[in-house]
């Protein structure tokens, strides 16, 4: 966990970088495709088998989400501070929280509505309307993180009969042909140096979604979901060093504050799911139980029952 989150807080350093040679929406490409293609080997070595499934549709409407949430993501990138924007990124288990309840028909009480609205007093900590402007790019990457939250929850579903790997192909397999679409539009041939580091880019992406993933699978959602704010002196560490970005004292008040809530949720909902799996009532029983929004701001989400290695 600890390894798949500082990935992920460098790749948002690494698209700022890029930001500056081609467009967001190029770099969401690259990013896809060399997800594809690293993940191959693995595909040729097990065979088309581990690829079975007959839930297709639902990788593809995780995938659009994906992909609108990454063209969202990248955006914003390009121009607002990186350690603002990874802050923020911590909204998404409170969006998760807001969807499950009224998506998914869960059940949320007071003490989880409470600690949601907590997250997005954090939220406006960082953001602080009326004292700074509030910018479409602001509102933008709340969009992203309430994406990122759909796609989450919809992973949450996959991943009772998905696995890890599977999952992260079938992400790549779809969104790289519809990433390349709005990529025409802007599309600019990358020198040799900028296409290398976009394949960087896509092998620190795989790598960060295969370890998350993993430590998901491997461990219950309170014992990983604290190495998740990782990403943030992280991200915030490199932007500092490569663009002299230096995050003030409100972003890391908020992005604590946001923190805090989405990690409470997290806890709770775990310890909820196992008093209801000590004693299921018939609807668990039929339906089977789903693992909590944890580290919804990565995408990913723990089953319940785990599903086979490969």
């Amino acid at each position: 966990m600890i390894l798949g989150c500082a990935f992920l807080g460098s790749i948002n350093v690494l698209v700022k970088f890029l930001s500056g040679r081609v467009h967001p929406f190029e770099i969401a490409f690259f990013r896809t495709a060399g997800q594809l293609v690293f993940m191959l080997p693995w595909l040729f070595r097990r065979g088309f088998r581990v690829m079975r499934t007959e839930r297709l549709g639902a990788h593809l409407a995780r995938a659009v989400t994906g992909l609108s949430a990454m063209l969202s993501w990248f955006t914003v990138l390009s121009i607002m501070p990186v350690t603002e924007v990874t802050a923020l990124s911590f909204t998404a288990p409170l969006f998760a929280t807001v969807g499950a309840a009224l998506l998914l028909g869960e059940t949320v009480r007071l003490r989880r509505w409470s600690a949601t609205g907590m997250g997005f007093i954090g939220a406006l900590i960082i953001l602080r309307p009326g004292v700074m402007e509030f910018t479409w790019a602001s509102g933008l990457v709340l969009v992203a993180a309430a994406l990122i939250a759909t796609s989450a929850l919809m992973v949450k579903s996959l991943s009772r009969t998905e696995t890890p790997n599977a999952m992260v192909l079938y992400m790549a397999l779809f969104m790289t042909p519809m990433s390349l679409v709005p990529a025409l539009f802007v599309w600019e041939t990358p020198d040799l140096d900028t296409f290398l580091w976009l394949v960087v880019l896509g092998g620190i992406a795989t790598l960060a979604h295969l370890c998350i993933n993993r430590a998901f699978a491997a461990a219950d959602a309170s014992a990983v979901m604290p190495f998740d704010f990782v990403r943030l002196p992280v991200a915030a560490g490199l932007a500092f060093v490569f663009f002299g970005e230096l995050a003030d004292l409100w972003t890391w008040i908020g992005a604590g504050v946001i923190f805090t809530s989405s990690f409470y949720i997290a806890r709770r909902e775990l310890l909820l799911n196992r008093e209801t799996s000590i004693a299921p009532s018939p609807a668990i029983a039929v339906i089977g139980e789903e693992g909590g929004p944890a580290a919804m701001a990565a995408g990913t989400g723990k089953p319940e029952a785990r599903a086979p290695k490969e």
